[in-house]
């Protein structure tokens, strides 16, 4: 059985755009399928200036992962922006965790076979 993400979307100083926070619930529901190592997510959309921050924290069993950037236009492309980071950042962690192993038993193969 998969166990569902658990997905927090904030909004500090702007107004809630319904539309956005649907998208973004999506897009974290995708990552937590592609890595359910992960249970917990949490965006947060703030307004600086004339621009728009966006902060991400993802938690899991083995993962722990913080993104953040600070030049968004608006909060869609700022959420967007940080979760491209944090879906990179998850990717790395997981290619490391599953294929190093396997790099590492196919190098002490070929030394056996030689």
């Amino acid at each position: 059985m998969v166990q569902e993400a658990n997905v927090v979307i904030h909004f500090k100083d702007l107004p809630t755009d319904e539309a956005v926070r649907d998208h973004l619930q999506q897009r974290c529901e995708h990552l937590a399928g592609e890595f359910p190592e992960t249970t917990h997510y949490e965006l947060t959309l703030q307004a600086d200036a004339s621009t728009v921050e966006g902060n991400c924290h993802v938690r899991g069993k083995r993962t722990s992962v913080v993104a953040r950037v600070s030049d968004a236009e608006n909060p869609r492309q700022a959420g967007d922006q940080v979760l491209d980071k944090v879906e990179r950042e998850l990717r790395k962690d997981h290619d490391k965790r599953i294929f190093a192993p396997r790099r590492k038993a196919q190098k002490e193969r070929a030394k056996r076979v030689t």
